[in-house]
């Protein structure tokens, strides 16, 4: 019989340290959207199974826990990803006409983990921006996206872009199962030309060279040139070489310390992107610290098809990779029953000081905070003196 405090597989509680630094970084990343114009919105935690996984979230099904409500007895799902909820509350709560931008920061629940390590309960951060389909709101969201790199004090940062236009575009009129063309998306995505060359036997000799020509199509800004000379003639190919062309000139000219690549083939979230996709890596880190693109179709189950664009980030992950950052400095003050000595820790608490009260017994015990001051009487009077 397993013990009572053994907690499930790839679940783990927070422990003090670590859970400051998440807080810490929670706050410091909400402010950041906020000076975006970003409002903060939080979605319930369960929601109809049918809410949960309509349109772009089917992918979610196999992620996502299931029960059934006691009081209305219909299917609940604990979410798997917040974006489809935001959606919902953009289409149907506030139904504006013009642009929103809407953040949000909780734990979401997997039924599998994504990785050997992975938490099946990230804490997941994400921004969005609602109603402008222009590149002005791929190239803002993806300069928030550096932004959370560099306050997070990360090294190294690396923008990896690519299209979910440019698959399409080389299938062209060529439908596939849903099923088959998941399969295919994957070993494009793991350069798996092999698996890539048996999926495709079957498919026209143009579709095939297209496929396996994304294949090779990585490296830096130069890729895109390799790809217009090698890649179908189509539209959505042309649109999406030139959406990347023009996100790259702008983020070059305004980071120029950061290093832009292209992976056309990887198409990870493919049913759910519609066009831009980007994955942002970091010194350190051997997956994409976060990612995002934009998914017009987001909203188009709940009626409302708006144009989207976002990010999000597991904030566990992330603060795993951050370096550590120091104690908070807290005052020492003893613990007693007279009323001057506790009204100056109210003063003290109330300036937004951290008090730190020595219960009787225990005036050797470590803690989560650096008193670098002691709470001492000189005069009559109770004053923080410097330790």
């Amino acid at each position: 019989m397993a013990s009572a405090w053994l907690l499930p597989e790839h679940l783990a509680d927070v422990l003090p340290s670590q859970a400051r630094r998440i807080e810490e970084m929670r706050r410091e990343l909400l402010d950041m959207a906020r000076t975006y114009g970003c409002e903060l919105v939080m979605p319930p935690l369960l929601e109809h199974l049918e809410s949960l996984l309509s349109g772009a979230g089917h992918e979610l099904d196999l992620k996502t826990f299931k029960l059934v409500d006691q009081l209305s007895g219909r299917s609940l799902g604990l979410r798997a990803d917040t974006t489809p909820q935001v959606a919902r509350i953009d289409a149907h709560l506030l139904n504006r006409a013009g642009v929103t931008r809407l953040c949000y920061c909780g734990p979401v629940v997997h039924t599998r983990p994504a990785g050997l390590h992975a938490t099946r309960e990230p804490l997941q951060f994400g921004a969005e921006i609602y109603g402008h389909a222009g590149l002005e709101a791929d190239l803002e969201v993806q300069e928030m996206a550096l932004e959370v790199v560099r306050r997070a004090g990360l090294q190294g940062a690396t923008l990896d872009l690519g299209d979910a236009r440019l698959v399409r575009g080389v299938l062209g009129d060529v439908k596939l199962k849903p099923a088959d063309l998941q399969n295919l998306v994957t070993a494009l995505a793991t350069k798996d030309a092999p698996a890539v060359q048996a999926m495709s036997a079957q498919l026209p000799a143009t579709v095939l060279q297209g496929l396996q020509t994304l294949l090779s199509l990585y490296g830096g800004v130069e890729v895109l040139e390799r790809a217009r000379a090698s890649l179908p003639a189509h539209p959505e190919i042309t649109a999406a070489l030139n959406d990347l062309q023009w996100l790259a000139k702008h983020l070059q000219l305004t980071h120029p310390e950061m290093r832009l690549s292209f992976d056309l083939a990887d198409l990870t979230g493919y049913a759910y992107y519609s066009g831009v996709r980007f994955a942002l890596y970091a010194q350190g880190s051997s997956d994409a610290v976060l990612r995002g693109g934009r998914y017009d179709e987001v909203g188009a189950v709940f009626g409302r098809r708006r144009p989207a664009v976002g990010f999000s980030l597991d904030l566990k992950t992330l603060v795993a990779l951050t370096p550590s950052s120091p104690l908070r400095a807290a005052v020492r003050a003893p613990w007693g029953e007279d009323a001057s000595l506790r009204a100056a820790v109210r003063r003290l608490r109330e300036a937004g000081e951290t008090v730190v009260c020595i219960l009787p017994g225990h005036e050797h015990e470590g803690d989560e905070f650096d008193c670098d001051r002691e709470l001492v009487l000189v005069d009559q009077q109770w004053v923080a003196r410097a330790l």
